[in-house]
């Protein structure tokens, strides 16, 4: 390591010339004759490799120097040895104790200070390597688990605009139940109690997950599902199977993959249970109040929101004013009052969402 910088510290300048006389031939030398002056110099360009310390130097003694480097980030990591004429083992467990490499006695011998030097200078030498080898290795995970995630997602949208495209009038319904999801989401998530219950991992992971509220409408008749008109009680029996097709279809693929998959299971929940009602009267189980999980809970009220303002041929489109009256008529009865109120405090956000991802047949 011959182009290696060094920073030789001694408040004499005999000790100092010494020093360069050995290290020069072998090393770029920087000297300081102080404490103060060894820290500016270390945090200057070109920042030392090593640094050779005297202990004993007056107003800042090489202990003072060695815990200033420390706690700088600039030379925190840069090797230390002490040159000292201190020989008792108290000193240089202290020294030691506060982060040297090494100790060389005074008087100096130029050929272990050499050894010493060099053996310190290839120790840095592989930190530095195996540092760039793990920095390298992070971002390449990073990169990886970014192409994954992407891959993840795209499969996902494609599964669930497959299920959609069996209804040809739902068009970005997809998109906007997302976007529903997440806001809702976020700000139900800054109440206190819900903290824990939606953190922003958790949120990630519901909003992945919404896309497929709805996968199990794959498995309902085109007669029915495609019905412009009203459903009769035994066609509106099966259309409601459509939740537990979804949820039983996402069972088999958790199982499929042999382990617990978060986000499926967060999907599971909100294909199982979205048409839950706060007061018990939903379908397909049942369930009333907290009992229905959150994700399901943020999704019933963007599945109907979006249903209510988009048009369909059994129904016109109904104005956001509209939409939002029903929407409060159904807090506490039909949806979770604190997702009516985090709907109600997103409101503008929700319009900008139904306008940025509005159907073609909606704007025409």
């Amino acid at each position: 390591m011959t182009s290696a910088t060094l920073l030789i510290v001694d408040d004499e300048p005999a000790n100092l010339a010494l020093l360069a006389r050995v290290l020069q031939p072998h090393y770029r030398v920087r000297a300081a004759n102080s404490g103060e002056r060894a820290l500016e110099t270390a945090a200057s360009t070109p920042r030392p490799d090593l640094i050779l310390l005297d202990v004993m130097m007056p107003e800042m003694d090489g202990y003072a120097v060695l815990v200033h480097l420390r706690e700088d980030p600039q030379t925190s990591d840069i090797p230390v040895i002490f040159v000292t004429a201190l020989d008792d083992e108290v000193n240089e467990e202290h020294g030691f104790s506060l982060g040297a490499v090494d100790y060389i006695a005074k008087p100096i011998k130029p050929a272990i200070v050499l050894a010493r030097v060099a053996t310190q200078l290839e120790l840095k030498q592989a930190r530095d390597r195996l540092v760039e080898q793990n920095t390298w290795l992070e971002a390449e995970v990073a990169r990886r688990m970014e192409e994954i995630l992407t891959i993840q997602d795209v499969g996902l949208h494609a599964l669930a605009e497959l299920a959609e495209t069996r209804d040809s009038e739902t068009g970005n319904h997809i998109r906007r139940t997302q976007e529903y999801v997440a806001s809702l989401a976020h700000q139900l998530g800054e109440l206190p109690r819900y903290q824990a219950s939606l953190d922003q991992h958790t949120i990630q992971l519901i909003t992945k997950s919404a896309p497929l509220h709805d996968i199990g409408k794959v498995g309902i008749p085109d007669a029915i599902l495609l019905k412009p008109g009203k459903l009769t009680p035994e066609e509106w029996a099966i259309m409601k199977t459509h939740a537990r097709l979804g949820a039983d279809a996402i069972d088999r693929a958790v199982r499929d993959t042999g382990k617990p998959v978060a986000f499926l299971t967060l999907a599971r929940e909100i294909a199982l249970w979205h048409h839950e009602r706060w007061d018990g009267g939903g379908y397909p189980d049942g369930l009333a109040g907290e009992a229905i999980p959150i994700s399901a809970r943020l999704m019933a009220l963007a599945d109907v929101f979006d249903a209510l303002v988009s048009r369909r041929v059994y129904k016109p489109a109904l104005s956001f004013e509209q939409a939002r009256a029903i929407i409060v008529e159904g807090r506490g009865s039909q949806f979770d009052p604190d997702v009516v109120d985090a709907f109600l405090a997103r409101q503008d956000e929700f319009v900008a969402i139904a306008d940025r991802y509005a159907d073609a047949a909606q704007t025409d």
